[in-house]
């Protein structure tokens, strides 16, 4: 389900940014290049504009930022991995190095929280989140995910 969703020119095997506002921004661009997104800051804005809510560093070194905005047309997800780990004021206050992005259009609520229930089922195993940190391309993370999401169905 999250790999019908993945947008798999976005996915960033190795972050280069540390901190909250330059993943975020990192993320965006890569949607934005993968012709997903226009508005990249208006989007990276919105996202961060949502964190001040709460952080979305769900603790287990894993963040979910995820926002809707009216011009996101279908449903986007991407992941990015960060061997060194990213302060993203993260619940349990450890570093992140897994981040799925999810951007939804307003008017999917039921979408977008139907398939970050699913992201935190996926991430609640640890064999998972292993076999996550441990990819190299963005091609290993895209087939990742497809295995885990048809085996987990």
């Amino acid at each position: 389900m999250i790999a019908e969703y993945l947008v798999k020119e976005a996915i960033i095997p190795d972050l280069r940014s540390g901190d909250k506002a330059g993943v975020v921004r990192e993320m965006v661009e890569a949607l934005s290049k993968a012709g997903s997104v226009r508005d990249v800051d208006g989007t990276t804005e919105w996202l961060l504009e949502r964190e001040k809510l709460g952080s979305t560093g769900i603790g287990q070194n894993i963040a979910v930022p995820h926002a809707k905005r009216e011009d996101v047309k279908k449903l986007l997800v991407t992941v990015g991995l960060s061997a060194r780990g990213i302060d993203f004021d993260a619940l349990d206050g450890d570093p992140v190095n897994i981040v799925f992005l999810v951007l939804a259009p307003s008017d999917a609520t039921g979408l977008h929280l139907k398939v970050l229930a699913r992201i935190a089922r996926l991430l609640k195993d640890k064999v998972f989140r292993n076999s996550l940190r441990s990819c190299k391309s963005a091609q290993d993370v895209f087939s990742t995910i497809k295995e885990e999401d048809e085996r987990a169905v």
